[in-house]
């Protein structure tokens, strides 16, 4: 797309499925179904909302490749800032969209252990019970690992963003930030994970306003006008 308008709109659009496909898996789906620390209730959550894990699942894959395609957006909308800053944005994103990816593989695995379509007779029900709480375990830390990568490629994206003039500074800084508080909220979940279930919520509050403000900029503004001098250098027109 040789309009970058077009481009960021088309970026915007890829950021929303992101947030819609996730937002289903991951913030309406996974609560749903996981209890910490209670095997017989995630089993049983498993069991009554089967289908709704499957499309959860497959939810989650489709927004994890549709993150690599809008890094690659977002990647040829703003290299001409600086290309290896881009290139490690794709890089991050791609890493967490790979985690996030493995993380499905183990949630896909408990529902089929809590529906029975993996024998785990010579465990008891007890033990197959046992064994789908394990499994949705590793994928709740998984999903925390998957957690540094969500916040690391904003760091990048926040500073191209800031300096290619293409979009306010303010919504620049507040992307950065929200890379600080997704770091912090991992290493408190590992760290200190009395303390993180009190402070949790008030670390979702800028990822929550940063990412909403960028795919709406993305969508409604698309960037500010940008012109090529002949020395083929991005020059900001007025907006």
């Amino acid at each position: 797309m040789n309009s970058p308008k077009r481009l960021a709109r088309f970026a915007g659009v890829l950021f929303l499925l992101v947030g819609i496909f996730g937002g289903f898996a991951q913030g309406y789906l996974y609560p749903k179904i996981y209890v910490a620390g209670d095997a017989g209730k995630t089993a049983a959550n498993m069991i009554a909302n089967a289908g709704l894990v499957r499309a959860g699942v497959v939810s989650d894959l489709f927004q994890a490749t549709v993150w690599v395609f809008l890094a690659i957006a977002l990647y040829h909308l703003l290299k001409h800032v600086n290309k290896e800053v881009a290139g490690a944005m794709v890089v991050l994103a791609a890493m967490g969209a790979t985690i996030t990816m493995l993380n499905s593989v183990f949630e896909f695995e408990a529902l089929r252990v809590a529906t029975g379509a993996v024998s785990m007779a010579t465990f008891g029900a007890a033990g197959s019970t046992a064994m789908v709480q394990f499994l949705v375990d590793a994928q709740h830390n998984g999903l925390l690992v998957a957690q540094i990568f969500m916040g690391l490629w904003l760091a990048p994206l926040g500073y191209l963003a800031y300096k290619s003039g293409m979009f306010p500074r303010s919504l620049a800084v507040v992307l950065v930030a929200a890379c600080a508080t997704y770091l912090v909220d991992f290493l408190a979940a590992f760290l200190v994970p009395d303390f993180d279930k009190s402070i949790h919520g008030y670390l979702a509050i800028l990822p929550a306003i940063a990412e909403p403000a960028m795919v709406l900029y993305l969508l409604i503004k698309g960037v500010r006008t940008v012109k090529t001098s002949n020395a083929h250098r991005p020059i900001l027109a007025a907006a």
